[in-house]
């Protein structure tokens, strides 16, 4: 069995190890230097089996074309892992590079309940799962369990609790459907 192919894009200084990292910045540990906002990246159509974007999609110019663009890199049933700050995390508005400030729902464009919206992409994800971390005192009381175990509860607590029950990261898995 061989190793799987990894991408990491934005790898900045903590490439994922085993994995080619694309970044802009070349002061950076990328093998591959490129402008993340112009596509389509150096790789040919389903060169990878995972792509990691960690802490990334919130600073592209346009999430649905890089979405795409990541789509368009892994194979069939490949995986696509994006972490991201929610954006009721300080975080998420400290940083002035920030562009998106995204919540556990951002990305329903791409999979099978799109809410209407799934002609904004012809790429389609399967999402395998969805992890939302709170800050610490929500975590300890055991909040963030709850935001987790039911999917129900997260879009409870979306529409009504986000903003006491402050998010801090998402963590999102996908699987290329193609």
């Amino acid at each position: 069995m061989t190793a799987p192919r990894i991408l990491d894009v934005g790898c900045g200084l903590n490439k994922r190890p085993g994995s080619i990292g694309i970044d802009r910045n070349p002061r950076t540990a990328a093998d591959v230097i490129a402008d993340l906002d112009h596509f389509p990246y150096p790789f040919r159509d389903s060169s990878f089996d995972e792509l990691h974007a960690t802490h990334v999609i919130e600073h592209v110019s346009d999430v649905v074309r890089t979405i795409e663009e990541f789509h368009r890199l892994v194979r069939p049933g490949g995986r696509i892992f994006v972490t991201t700050p929610h954006y009721t995390d300080f975080s998420s508005f400290c940083d002035p590079t920030h562009r998106w400030h995204l919540n556990s729902f951002s990305f329903r464009y791409f999979g099978a309940d799109h809410g209407g919206f799934g002609y904004y992409s012809a790429a389609r994800l399967r999402e395998r799962k969805v992890r939302v971390r709170l800050l610490a005192l929500w975590r300890w009381l055991g909040f963030e369990l709850l935001v987790n175990a039911w999917p129900r509860f997260r879009l409870f607590w979306e529409h009504y609790l986000c903003f006491v029950v402050r998010g801090k990261v998402m963590e999102f898995e996908f699987e290329a459907v193609k």
